[in-house]
């Protein structure tokens, strides 16, 4: 277990991973994030993103959050307490899915793996550790199901790029492997040892690109981290930060909670319309999913030039404000500017010319399908 007191907020304290010792090493330049003190980057954006799409990164994402779901009805109530049909998922499988408020607007959303018949592990934003708590606590009361918050008993480390695989296996201390890497699936997870300690190895991420995320108990965190990083320098790897991660899930059209999925955010507006199982007999939220008439839907604009629109901004259509831009970077990949927007379902065909305001001058934009960029397979 981390020490309480380093990993505890308090009114002029922010929490910090466990890792947070070797990102001062590396000088990296932090911020809080959902009450954590965390790195946004190391060198620069550009090049800790560029590594990434074209060999890999290595994150901390310990300030996730974690919660164990154990019981012979913990799949019966991940059903109710979730969107999706997590009963069905099988064991070494994981599932992306929604916690929704009984409005049918998004709580939060998660990453659910089942470890065994009876046991799930959900991972969900740092942000939301509390409302998801709360959220879980309320919905488990007639299941013979427990939840348990494990958050602070874990470090939580991606490896992402097209060489992650290659590095992880190169990775000295990584033993006793569930499944030989080539054999590890997408939205699959496989078990393994570090230095003797258990280690979970899930083919998740956040960035659009191959790569693994690294679920290893608190104390052995940095020298896992710095395994993977000697193992790694052949490769290109570098430490990236979190504005990286943040424009490579942006080219790659995911969603952030707080900007594209909120409580006011149905999941069809956001284009998670299939997240939602509407066959259940009962989940929380089912009898208000479905966005009102004329509700805003969330579309991909392209633009040429140098400016990007930013969060916040209008989307116009001659005169008339039909929309507003959710978040906006001038692409690293694709060397162009890039945002997601909700906007009014008139002006959401893709090729529809639409303008966004930037500090009163309009840059002309184009709707296309999400994602901007995916990886060649």
């Amino acid at each position: 277990m981390p020490d309480q007191d380093k990993n505890t907020p308090t009114a002029d304290r922010l929490r910090r991973s466990p890792l947070h010792a070797v990102h001062s090493d590396l000088g990296a330049t932090f911020t809080d994030f959902a009450g954590w003190e965390m790195p946004v980057r190391y060198s620069s954006d550009l090049a800790e993103h560029k590594a990434v799409r074209e060999a890999a990164g290595i994150f901390d994402i310990s300030h996730m959050a974690e919660f164990t779901v154990t019981g012979t009805d913990a799949g019966a109530f991940l059903d109710y307490a979730l969107a999706g049909r997590l009963s069905a998922l099988a064991v070494g499988r994981a599932k992306y899915s929604l916690l929704l408020t009984e409005q049918g607007g998004v709580i939060d959303d998660v990453i659910v793996y089942r470890l065994e018949d009876a046991e799930y592990l959900i991972i969900s934003n740092a942000g939301n550790r509390d409302a998801v708590a709360t959220a879980f606590a309320e919905r488990a009361t007639d299941f013979e199901a427990t939840v348990t918050d494990v958050s602070d008993n874990y470090g939580l480390i991606a490896v992402q790029g097209p060489r992650a695989e290659e590095i992880l296996a190169a990775t000295d201390g990584i033993d006793d492997l569930s499944a030989p890497w080539s054999e590890q699936k997408y939205f699959a997870w496989a078990t393994a040892t570090w230095k003797g300690s258990r280690l979970l190895l899930a083919r998740t991420g956040y960035t659009g690109e191959d790569g693994f995320e690294l679920l290893v108990p608190a104390k052995d965190a940095v020298a896992l981290w710095s395994a993977v990083t000697v193992a790694g320098e052949p490769h290109g790897i570098v430490p990236a930060g979190l504005a990286a991660r943040d424009s490579l899930r942006l080219e790659a059209g995911m969603p952030l909670y707080g900007h594209e999925l909120t409580r006011d955010t149905k999941p069809a507006q956001a284009g998670l319309g299939r997240v939602v199982v509407t066959a259940k007999e009962n989940f929380v939220g089912k009898g208000a999913v479905d966005p009102e008439e004329g509700a805003r839907v969330l579309v991909g604009l392209v633009a040429e030039g140098r400016r990007a629109g930013r969060a916040g901004y209008a989307v116009l259509a001659g005169d008339a404000e039909v929309g507003t831009v959710t978040s906006g970077i001038l692409s690293p990949t694709l060397g162009h500017p890039i945002a997601m927007a909700f906007v009014d379902p008139s002006q959401a065909e893709p090729g529809t010319e639409l303008d966004i305001e930037v500090r009163g001058k309009r840059i002309a934009t184009t709707v296309t399908t999400l994602p901007f960029y995916s990886r060649k397979k």
